[in-house]
């Protein structure tokens, strides 16, 4: 290979996995309460491509459209710490995320934000330039626009001619490029393209105009079909018979089309290339899958459930453009209670969205003195972010959130208390954007502070 690099082209999404535990329903609906106890996170659909392709080759590139939001920021850390180049093409809107949420080992449900779209143009020297140097191409077809970009599937047909193109298609993506050596649809997809029948992977060959097609099928292995009629089945390997081999899990068809392309880039033929990948996935998936080559959550990161603040900016944005009510309300949060929920529902009942902004631990100091916050942000942000009627928490460091409140521009600034809305330093703020303020009144007998002095005296009774 000569220091080649291997290339992976495609649609980056970030993962999250959120871990916990589930004792009892919801008084409000009959759903399970996750407590949550742990969560990790890793770049997923291209990204995870071009992660496990960095375990087995030195130099990985990865083209990939990246958006200027946190999710974005997170995924290139991710992918530098794991010795991956990024080469970035400009993207509209929100990285997508996916969320989703286990409770003793059960997926209970995922949870899909974002809807970033890549922005067609002319592809940047440096693309151009690590496409004409490829050992190999990896394109994960997510589904997400990057494989329809008209320049980046010229430059691909034009790779194709000398250079392997693995390609691994997606029901919504885009089709294959002419030229492609293998294509690695699942069993399901390759149905999806041309419906029920024998012999798909011909249909596919000829339709495509690929050199092969290969059909994956589980712990049933994988199927390969050349242009020239010549058909192969390979099985797993003796992982199967120790019963080790489970379902396919999320990450399997990644690391199987990574495997067929790293053992192209190095000079195997279709079928030697495919048996190699069909070894690799069954040990991915005996291993844990994606689980294993994901980082854990850092506590100083804030909770996996926890927007920061670009995110509460962007979803703002995303809600305006859209002629929808952004509402905000504020404080510092410190020991929910249920003057804190009321507040919070007649706020979200407002308007389409609610987002809550916090002060820092540094500015809950300076406002209430050194014993205080008793929760840290982090974790008073993933405890507001649990209840559903709020959709995105930030954290500011001032003493007032004028500054938040001038990026955020909420059409509704709602604040709990006696104040009249004069007396609001960031009444001119809101105004001044075009929002309203709502005084919404306390409930009699709540407060943080109170509890909290109660708490400590060992003096707690009901409200009081």
């Amino acid at each position: 290979m000569s220091g080649k690099p291997l290339v992976v082209v495609g649609d980056t999404l970030l993962d999250v996995d959120i871990d916990g535990s589930a004792t009892r329903l919801s008084p409000e609906a009959p759903v399970p309460v996750v407590d949550v106890e742990r969560g990790w996170h890793r770049p997923g659909g291209a990204g995870l491509a071009a992660l496990l392709a960095a375990r087995t080759h030195e130099h990985v590139i990865l083209i990939t459209g990246v958006a200027d939001d946190a999710a974005s920021r997170e995924l290139s850390d991710l992918l530098a710490s794991a010795g991956v180049r990024v080469l970035a093409l400009p993207m509209r809107g929100a990285t997508v995320t996916k969320t989703r949420v286990r409770a003793g080992g059960q997926s209970l449900v995922r949870i899909d934000r974002g809807d970033a779209v890549p922005i067609p143009g002319p592809l940047p020297q440096a693309v151009a330039d690590a496409l004409c140097a490829a050992s190999a191409i990896c394109v994960a077809d997510y589904g997400r626009g990057m494989a329809a970009l008209p320049a980046l599937r010229e430059a691909l047909t034009a790779a194709a001619v000398i250079t392997p193109v693995v390609w691994d298609p997606h029901p919504r993506g885009a089709e294959p490029v002419p030229g492609c050596r293998v294509v690695t649809p699942n069993d399901a997809e390759a149905q999806h393209f041309c419906g029920s029948g024998h012999r798909v992977e011909e249909v596919l060959c000829e339709r495509w105009q690929v050199d092969a097609v290969c059909v994956t099928l589980g712990a049933r292995g994988a199927r390969v079909c050349g242009a020239d009629g010549s058909r192969t089945h390979i099985g797993t390997p003796t992982l199967a018979a120790t019963g080790t081999v489970r379902e396919d899990t999320c990450g399997a068809g990644d690391r199987f089309a990574v495997a067929v392309t790293d053992a192209l880039a190095r000079g195997a033929d279709t079928v030697a290339a495919v048996t190699s990948a069909v070894d690799a996935a069954a040990r991915f998936v005996a291993a844990g899958g994606a689980a294993g080559v994901s980082t854990p959550v850092p506590a100083a990161h804030g909770s996996p459930l926890t927007d920061s603040e670009p995110d509460a900016v962007a979803l703002a944005d995303r809600l305006r453009a859209d002629g929808r009510t952004v509402v905000a309300t504020g404080g510092c949060f410190d020991l929910l209670h249920t003057g804190h929920i009321r507040l919070l529902r007649t706020a979200r009942e407002l308007g389409d969205a609610l987002i809550v902004v916090i002060n820092s631990d540094e500015s809950v100091r300076a406002l209430k003195g050194p014993s205080r916050p008793v929760m840290t942000a982090e974790d008073r942000a993933c405890v507001l972010m649990a209840l559903a009627c709020v959709d995105a928490v930030a954290i500011f460091d001032e003493a007032t959130p004028e500054r938040i409140l001038a990026t955020l521009r909420p059409d509704i600034w709602v604040k709990g208390g006696d104040y009249t809305a004069d007396a609001l330093p960031e009444t001119d703020v809101v105004t001044r954007h075009g929002g309203d303020v709502v005084i919404v009144p306390m409930v009699a007998g709540y407060s943080s502070s109170t509890l909290i002095a109660a708490a400590r005296s060992g003096h707690v009774k009901g409200s009081s």
